[in-house]
């Protein structure tokens, strides 16, 4: 029955291909006021979806926990794993047996949402990677994300991998709430490694006015997320977008819920914590392949940017950027604090409650 469900879900995703003549698919989104914590807005909000680069936002979490318990710190070392070189790309491509402090690391996972790099964070800290996604799960349970499975610390695409926009906006919410003071690792411009220059994929900053996060995610079978906010004259906004088709799309929309609500107040709007599920909360995640990843996908993304292959923004919010990426230096070497004494375990798959299920191959993918 649910394996059923999962193909009626993607064959619906096929038939969405008529929405290329639309501004976007239409996806799950979610436009929460930080300040208040009320849902200015939301679509399919509890509909499950794939996170795609979205996930590294866990794995980040889950990182800062062990700091915060002082199984390790900032500038312990992160070993690259042998696992962790056989990735595919987005990837730094370091050797197995490089070494890079954490906090490189998670800037590495905010900009270039490296995947060689999330599974050597996940192998360090966690001893395997199927037990760094255990404390991935048990995170998201304790913070109340009830609609969210974890199986690995990049987000490469799994049907057993799965969240909502309700469930990323708690937990973007817990990293800006727990962790203040490592809100800078979600506003990088660029990374500089040696002469490799890295600009962060979230196209908002320095776009849009007051932005300051957070990630973004892509997949064939996710589309195109990301999670951003923002704050203006003191308020702080945060959205979530889900299953675009293209990284203007994203940006548009997102811009879009931002910049309409910090021209209004919030009003009667409803508190995250009570928002209720829809209809589709149960519904299986849609496959976008068949829309996102064809080669007339492809060709059609290609008519939508300028003569030089630039993106086109649509939202009045979006400007042009007046200066530069400011890139931050990151490089190997550096790990002066503990080493992380947690055990290293084989991997062994994590039970799952969803349908056994194997994509076709996918193309490489990253934020």
């Amino acid at each position: 029955m649910m394996r059923n469900r999962l193909v009626l879900a993607t064959l619906a995703a096929a038939l969405a291909v008529s929405a290329w003549q639309q501004p976007a698919l239409a996806g799950p989104s979610i436009l929460v006021d930080l300040n208040t914590g009320q849902v200015l807005a939301q679509e399919d909000a509890f509909k499950p979806s794939y996170p795609a680069s979205l996930t590294k936002l866990m794995t980040t979490y889950v990182a800062f926990r062990a700091v915060q318990a002082g199984e390790l710190q900032l500038d312990s070392p992160i070993e690259i794993t042998t696992e962790a070189t056989k990735e595919p790309p987005s990837k730094m491509g370091y050797a197995a047996g490089s070494v890079l402090t954490l906090d490189n690391a998670i800037k590495i996972l905010m900009v270039k949402s490296a995947n060689d790099i999330a599974t050597a964070l996940a192998i360090n800290i966690g001893g395997s990677q199927a037990a760094f996604a255990k404390r991935m799960n048990d995170e998201a349970a304790r913070l109340g994300m009830t609609q969210s499975h974890f199986v690995n610390a990049h987000g490469l695409h799994s049907d057993e991998q799965y969240t909502s926009a309700r469930d990323l906006a708690v937990l973007a919410i817990a990293l800006r709430r727990d962790f203040p003071q490592h809100a800078d690792y979600f506003k990088l411009d660029a990374l500089a490694d040696g002469q490799n220059i890295m600009e962060n994929h979230n196209t908002l900053m320095g776009r849009f006015e007051g932005a300051d996060g957070m990630k973004t995610g892509y997949t064939c079978p996710a589309g195109f997320n990301l999670v951003a906010s923002a704050t203006q004259q003191g308020r702080s906004l945060l959205a979530v977008v889900i299953g675009e088709f293209s990284p203007e799309e994203r940006a548009d929309k997102a811009a879009d819920l931002m910049g309409n609500a910090f021209q209004k107040p919030a009003g009667n709007a409803p508190l995250l914590a009570n928002l209720a599920p829809g209809p589709n909360a149960d519904a299986p995640a849609a496959n976008l392949r068949p829309v996102v990843c064809t080669e007339e996908a492809w060709r059609e993304r290609a008519k939508r940017r300028d003569a030089e292959g630039k993106p086109i923004y649509h939202s009045q919010f979006i400007t042009e950027r007046t200066s530069d990426p400011v890139a931050i230096a990151v490089s190997l070497g550096g790990a002066t604090g503990p080493r992380s004494t947690q055990p290293r375990y084989a991997d062994v798959p994590i039970p799952t409650p969803r349908p056994d299920y194997t994509p076709a191959a996918m193309q490489a993918q990253g934020g």
